[in-house]
């Protein structure tokens, strides 16, 4: 009677039991799929860049994304040539120079964010070329302004321009690079940035100081040195030129939209480019991309065109980059991102005055600067001794770059990065011991080719460390922080220069060594592939 009572009530568990069992297994069978389908994308997208094979066509993106990098470092430096002449005819005060010299920055901080959202939402290659064109046609209309306030403004929509081009060409040119050859390509391509303030420097000895270069144009005075302005727009416009009739969208971001029959074509271009003159054919006839990617495509409306989003839209991905393992990573390196921006940008506008307080001896902080008034002082005739001083310091870059170029697979972005940041304090902190312009110059040098090392490595790290969707946005974000950190910089060093130059100096030295030791808790990512 027990047992035909109890039963029932047996076949009743078992049968949940092997429901339940079933629920499980199901589970565990999506989770897994799920976690093929992810690594099977990634696998995909590294095999067909391995299968394209590495020759022509990276060398040949290496030269226009170079080219794009170099045109940001022309319109950024071009403003500190430009001062000499330009704050005469505009009338210039100190502060009104100060304030000229931050602005750029300021649209760098706003741009940076705002064209690193758009890039991993409509794509690198649109984004790029708008954003290079703002920067050339804005910087190339600011040498028609007659007034200050007209020049500043048009110099800020520039900087907005600047502040898209910088991340996103790192993002675009590290989707195309196998991973063995990523770190060397990534490095090849921030030298460029060298070969930009060479330009600057060099345009500017060569244009400038030909003052019968000198016209009326309408009821403006146009002077040399407007025409160097508008050199200098010149090769972000070409740049963007470049990119709208020759360059592909990143393949990687044309799978992460599902558009894989795009990203297959890019892909037989690399092949055919790199094999040229070769039998060998493609051998992937088929990227698999998950439904899920085809159906976000499918709700953006099909199209690519750029549309505007909402605020919200466009914060969401900052708040990604402080959840979970990312939170850790991303707060490093808006530390780092802050200390060397602040240093670099702070300490390097400011090198001209530190140079010609040594030359009547002793160390340029034991030098207070008298004041003096910029209308008792003539621009003409220029003295060239500026640009001579560009050129070397530029050209002190070049072993920096080298040795990143040539050490980056081998050791690694995260040591070369503490290593760099901790030399760069030092050779700030040297500058105590300065007795004469010569030794000035060549602390200078120092620091220049100790601190391009610490570039080159974030440039590296924060197209490694972030995944696909969100590595423009990341790279926007903390390039914004850096302008922050470029402004509050120059102005810090404004105010304390002529009463107590010591504060700057050894705050910047300071923050170098609190982003070298916070470089130390950053992962590992040599040679990693890219998510």
């Amino acid at each position: 009677m027990i047992i035909q009572f109890t039963k029932p009530f047996i076949m009743l568990f078992f049968f949940f039991f092997t429901f339940q069992v079933k629920l499980f297994l199901r589970g565990v069978l999506e989770i897994m799929q799920m976690m093929f389908r992810e690594v099977h994308k990634e696998n995909e997208h590294e095999e067909a860049v391995e299968e394209a094979g590495f020759g022509l066509f990276h060398g040949l993106l290496l030269v226009v994304c170079g080219w794009a990098n170099a045109s940001d470092a022309v319109e950024i430096l071009c403003v500190s040539f430009l001062l000499p002449t330009a704050r005469c005819d505009l009338h210039l005060s100190s502060s009104d120079m100060g304030l000229l010299t931050a602005n750029i920055f300021l649209g760098m901080m706003i741009g940076g964010y705002m064209w690193g959202y758009l890039a991993d939402q409509r794509g690198r290659q649109k984004v790029l070329v708008m954003s290079l064109t703002v920067n050339g046609v804005f910087g190339a209309l600011a040498s028609f302004a007659p007034r200050f306030w007209l020049f500043l403004l048009l110099r800020f929509i520039s900087g907005v321009g600047v502040g898209g081009s910088i991340p996103v060409i790192f993002s675009y040119f590290s989707e195309f690079q196998p991973r063995l050859k990523r770190g060397a390509m990534i490095s090849a391509l921030a030298t460029f940035w060298m070969a930009g303030n060479i330009l600057a420097a060099g345009l500017a000895w060569l244009v400038i100081p030909r003052t019968w270069v000198r016209f009326s144009l309408g009821g403006l005075d146009f002077q040399s040195w407007r025409l160097f302005v508008v050199l200098c727009s010149v090769p972000s416009l070409t740049s963007a030129l470049i990119f709208s009739l020759a360059m592909p969208e990143s393949p990687r971001f044309l799978m992460e939209a599902g558009r894989e029959t795009e990203a297959l074509r890019v892909f037989c271009r690399m092949f055919a480019i790199n094999h040229r003159g070769s039998l060998k054919t493609f051998s992937i006839c088929g990227l698999h991309i998950p439904s899920e990617k085809k159906e976000r495509e499918t709700r953006r409306g099909g199209t690519h065109t750029l549309r505007f989003v909402n605020l919200k839209q466009c914060l969401a991905p900052i708040r990604q980059l402080f959840v979970g393992e990312l939170a850790s990573r991303s707060v490093c390196l808006v530390i780092i991102f802050y200390c060397i921006s602040f240093g670099y940008y702070g300490l390097w506008m400011w090198f001209p005055e530190l140079f010609k307080r040594a030359e009547d001896g002793g160390s340029p902080c034991a030098n207070v600067s008298r004041l003096q008034s910029h209308d008792n002082q003539s621009c003409y005739p220029v003295k060239t001794a500026v640009y001579m001083e560009g050129f070397v310091t530029a050209a002190s870059n070049l072993p920096g770059n080298i040795f990143t170029v040539l050490l980056m697979d081998v050791i690694g972005g995260k040591a070369l990065l503490c290593c760099s940041l901790l030399l760069s304090s030092v050779s700030v902190f040297l500058i105590y011991e300065v007795k004469t312009k010569a030794q000035s110059l060549l602390i200078s040098c120092v620091f220049s080719g100790v601190s391009v090392v610490a570039w080159n490595s974030l440039d590296v790290l924060g197209t490694e460390l972030y995944p696909t969707q969100l590595r423009s946005s990341a790279l926007g974000f903390f390039t914004g922080i850096g302008r922050v950190a470029a402004i509050m910089g120059n102005i810090v060093f404004g105010q304390l220069v002529d009463t107590n130059c010591a504060i700057p100096v050894l705050l910047v030295s300071a923050l170098l060594l609190t982003g070298g030791i916070t470089a130390l808790r950053l992962p590992r990512t040599k040679q990693a592939e890219l998510t």
